[in-house]
This record gives C-alpha cells, sequence and structure tokens, in this order.
C-alpha cells in the first residue's frame, strides 16, 4: 500500500477537494512543482494553473486554481486559492471569451484601462484554457 498524506483544496467560496492522495503536482511561480507525503515543510505561492492529485488507488483527478498559496508539511498539503474548480467543470467559452476580451483591452491604448488587471485576467484565461486542453488530452478527444 502506497504512503499517502492529506491534501486540502480551498477557494474563497468553498472546500473543492479533501482526502488522501499519493502525490500532487502543482504550478509554483518558480516552476512546478511535485509533492509526495514526507515532503520538507515549505510555502509556496502558486501560478493560475492546474493542479493534479494522485488519489489512492493512483486515479489523477484534475484540478484549476487562479493561484494562491500551498502549504506543504510532511503529511499535509493545503492549497488557499482566490478560485478553485475542478478542471472538467470549466466553462470552455467563458474563458475564451474572457481571453478575447483581456487582449482587446492591452491593444486598445486610447481608454482608460487598467493594463495590470487585463494582463491578469488575460493570463488567468490562458491557464484555464491550457488546463481544459491538458484535461482533452489525457482524455483521448
Amino acid at each position: 500500500m502506497a504512503m499517502t498524506m492529506h491534501i486540502d483544496i480551498v477557494s474563497a467560496e468553498e472546500s473543492i477537494f479533501s482526502g488522501t492522495a499519493e502525490f500532487i503536482l502543482a504550478r509554483a511561480t518558480e516552476g512546478e512543482v511535485g509533492i509526495l507525503p514526507r515532503h520538507v515543510p515549505m510555502l509556496v505561492q502558486l501560478q493560475p494553473g492546474e493542479v493534479t492529485v494522485r488519489v489512492q488507488g493512483g486515479e489523477e483527478q484534475f484540478y484549476y486554481v487562479s493561484g494562491g498559496m500551498m502549504e506543504v508539511q510532511p503529511h499535509v498539503v493545503t492549497i488557499l486559492a482566490d478560485a478553485a474548480t475542478r478542471a472538467r467543470d470549466i466553462d470552455e467559452a467563458a474563458a475564451a471569451e474572457a481571453k478575447r476580451r483581456a487582449e482587446e483591452a492591452l491593444r486598445d491604448r486610447s481608454g482608460e484601462m487598467d493594463y495590470a488587471r487585463a494582463q491578469a485576467e488575460l493570463v488567468e484565461a490562458a491557464a484555464q484554457l491550457r488546463t481544459i486542453e491538458k484535461l482533452r488530452k489525457r482524455r483521448g478527444n
């Protein structure tokens, strides 16, 4: 039987996942981070993107986080995100529209534009679309 750790993925609105897992993969600001049970304690900032959780038995589950923090203890990993969802629940049409609007706002330099906000929205929408694409590839669609 594989060693496990407890994982909590929590958004500002709800708990998205709480359970035991064998492995977790997340996208930190420094690059991808893989966590196994008994990992050294650390605190990392997450980028918008996919979080992969391999639950007991080997099944992989996929989540999207808009960024946030991940606290790692030897037997517990907690992800605190502003927004988080199961990857299969991402609205592709809404993400594509958000990306289009952000790109348009960045091109339009004449109006009163919040450049940083448009850039952040573009990064988040692009990360959602990448997550959807990865999920499709894994399913063979």
